[in-house]
């Protein structure tokens, strides 16, 4: 997988990254994923064997509270929080465009 495959999340459907990789995918330190993990901001992270995993959604989520603890000034639980609520927002799109209605 190369750094342009990382910076598309829907090509992690079937993919991993490490904290590492997701870390530089996302521009932030590790110590930062770390202190989100563990508040549980990353619900669909997997641990195993001690080892973090992210797929996919995990990099959209983590990219989207950078932006907002960035930009906004907000504190890691409104991103998380706001960051929920566009997950959410993506769901009932694409559950929208299934049923032909956008």
């Amino acid at each position: 997988m190369n750094t342009q495959d990382i910076m598309n999340p829907t090509v992690l459907d079937d993919c991993w990254l490490t904290v590492d990789q997701l870390a530089a995918a996302c521009a932030v330190e590790v110590t930062w994923l770390h202190q989100r993990l563990d508040e549980g901001f990353f619900p669909h992270a997997e641990c195993v064997a001690g080892v973090w995993r992210f797929n996919g959604p995990c990099l959209q989520r983590a990219r989207r509270m950078r932006e907002l603890e960035r930009n906004f000034d907000a504190a890691p639980e409104l991103a998380a929080l706001f960051a929920d609520m566009l997950d959410e927002m993506d769901r009932m799109r694409a559950e929208l465009r299934r049923m032909g209605l956008r």
